[in-house]
């Protein structure tokens, strides 16, 4: 019988660490408001630790509100994140859209085994694989050739109609002309 509560106190502890991780976990949402209706991310903070601090850090800070999206490429993805020249209220220059970042440091990169699927968010960067910083992208489709290429920072939950409604650039790089934005962006619980 001793055994047996000593099992039982051991499967409670367990539980208590498993309801921690839960709860934890919880809280990595992150809530864009779109013209057309919300859109919510579920972060992983155990895929890319870095890069969703930075990411909550700057949603914290209000930096990803107005900021347009810069880049869209039907049946690819959609680009935002641009703090710097992207934001459509503070000093947006659509030429310059796309090259800018924050006055935070660029992240090393946190390349996983973690699939580039439809609903699939990573950050964006240059040839330098450690040169993520603010911009993310959210994928139309399935990107396989992504993988292992960038980071992965999270999933959409829920919205991604929202998502296939923004609106889509034009030519080979996607430039897109009075773009759609991230109206709001807030951390939180789904």
């Amino acid at each position: 019988m001793k055994l047996f509560y000593l099992a039982f106190a051991g499967v409670l502890y367990l539980a208590s660490f498993a309801g921690d991780a839960l709860a934890q976990s919880a809280d990595h949402y992150l809530t864009i408001q779109l013209k057309n209706g919300p859109v919510v991310i579920q972060l992983m903070p155990d895929v890319a630790p870095k890069h969703v601090a930075q990411i909550e850090a700057l949603a914290k800070k209000g930096e990803y509100d107005n900021v347009a999206f810069h880049r869209v490429i039907d049946g690819f993805m959609a680009q935002t994140g641009d703090v710097k020249y992207g934001n459509m209220e503070k000093g947006f220059d659509a030429s310059l859209a796309g090259t800018g970042s924050s006055d935070m440091p660029d992240i090393p990169a946190e390349f996983s085994k973690t699939p580039f699927v439809r609903g699939t968010v990573g950050m964006a960067r240059s040839q330098d694989p450690n040169s993520a910083n603010s911009q993310f992208f959210i994928m139309f489709a399935d990107g396989s050739f992504l993988n292992g290429q960038y980071t992965v920072v999270g999933k959409v939950v829920s919205g991604m109609e929202n998502v296939d409604k923004i609106k889509r650039g034009e030519g080979q790089n996607g430039e897109v002309k009075s773009p759609d934005r991230m109206i709001k962006v807030t951390l939180g619980k789904k």
